[in-house]
């Protein structure tokens, strides 16, 4: 595994400190405000019991969403009530303003309580990495701790800023999804299967790049798929597809023909359209798609494909559905992936990202996933680069 130089909880004595905990509190939220999905909270639990136990005093910061201002609907109020359920003993108070609080609210924390402030993003001194704001978030505290992987590729003032402040040290979840994901990166079981999904391959050029360096097999799915078909010359109908970056496509393709290393397409395909056939799902092979047509999953030649390599590998990474999963028609592509990793029990597995997450959530056998990472986007950072800049930033504090 990668020496990142990060300093941990478990490698030090924290005690009876006051601590800033970066947490990655962003879970998924119904429109009534009530938590759809907890899982990010629960997977964060390990830390914050970590820290209370040895009688420090633990001040929360976290995001929700992406709030353009203070909309009620970003709130963490919901979270706070969440994470107390999980906190016997002890009271979580969420504390709406930092820069305005009256600074004895915090001088006055209690060992059994614990602070979480208000939605982070409120602030946009937070994006910009303001150091004044930086500043006046070190002064709340003794110690920072980051533990929110999720957001490690962010160079936020909660993330990069925090560590150049006060003494600073990874988390638990930090610990374990930097030892995880390291494993594909140094010394992985071969063969290595990736699968991308997801919409564009605009946001991925560099990280396929990277896969392509290290997977046997790249299996390429969702919006993602077309843009390579219609690269190809394929109709693709009304499908998404990122026609500029057709170029980028084909010189994947050959890349990939270079690095020995496969990418694997569709061969068959679930369509709509707006003919007689309207409103139905049908299977077609992507030969023949037509240009009134639109591409919402994988067909079942295709699970048989993606099936068969997933069944042989011995190290998966998982990211992105690979059909419209919001559709209970069009999702049984991104069900049959994630049973097809859950019966290969001889491999190493690791799935991330939020929408992929949301797909398998409610899903049995989770357990039999090696490790489902609580970062989308620095995952893949993470295998694209080998490092995040929230892990940097720990690093040059250590």
């Amino acid at each position: 595994m990668p020496d990142q130089g990060v300093i941990y909880i478990d490698a030090v004595e924290l005690q009876n400190k006051r601590i800033l905990l970066r947490d990655d509190l962003n879970v998924s939220m119904n429109p009534d405000a009530t938590i759809a999905d907890d899982a990010r909270l629960r997977q964060s639990l390990p830390t914050i019991q970590h820290l209370l136990k040895n009688g420090n005093k633990l001040i929360i910061i976290s995001h929700l969403g992406r709030p353009k201002a203070r909309e009620e609907k970003y709130s963490l109020k919901p979270v706070g009530k969440a994470l107390q359920a999980y906190l016997e003993g002890y009271t979580v108070t969420v504390i709406d303003d930092f820069l305005t609080a009256d600074p004895g609210v915090f001088q006055a924390q209690k060992n059994n309580e614990v602070f979480l402030l208000e939605n982070i993003r409120y602030y946009p001194e937070e994006k910009q990495n303001d150091a004044a704001f930086v500043k006046k978030l070190a002064a709340l505290a003794d110690v920072y701790v980051n533990d929110a992987f999720g957001v490690c590729h962010r160079t936020d003032a909660s993330v990069v800023g925090l560590p150049h402040e006060i003494p600073s040290y990874g988390g638990l979840l930090l610990q374990k999804e930097i030892t995880m994901i390291s494993k594909i990166l140094k010394d992985p079981q071969k063969p290595i299967v990736a699968l991308l999904g997801g919409a564009k391959i605009s946001t991925k050029i560099n990280l396929i790049d990277r896969l392509l360096e290290i997977a046997d097999h790249l299996i390429i799915g969702g919006g993602l798929a077309n843009t390579f078909l219609s690269a190809q010359g394929l109709e693709i109908g009304k499908s998404f597809n990122e026609y500029d970056m057709a170029e980028t496509a084909r010189r994947l393709l050959f890349l990939a023909e270079q690095k020995h290393t496969s990418i694997v397409l569709p061969l068959d395909v679930v369509v709509t359209n707006d003919g007689e056939e309207k409103g139905k799902s049908i299977i077609k092979n992507v030969k023949d798609v037509t240009k009134n047509d639109q591409i919402l999953d994988i067909g079942p030649e295709t699970q048989a494909k993606f099936g068969a390599i997933i069944a042989k590998g011995k190290t998966i990474v998982w990211n992105g559905p690979v059909g419209l999963i919001e559709n209970p028609d069009f999702r049984r592509g991104t069900d049959f992936i994630y049973y097809a990793i859950t019966e290969n029990q001889e491999a190493i597995s690791i799935v991330g990202g939020g929408d992929t997450l949301a797909a398998i959530s409610k899903k049995e056998y989770l357990d039999k996933i090696t490790h489902i990472s609580t970062g989308g986007g620095a995952m893949l950072e993470f295998i694209e680069k080998g490092t995040l800049p929230g892990i940097e930033a720990l690093k040059a504090a250590g």
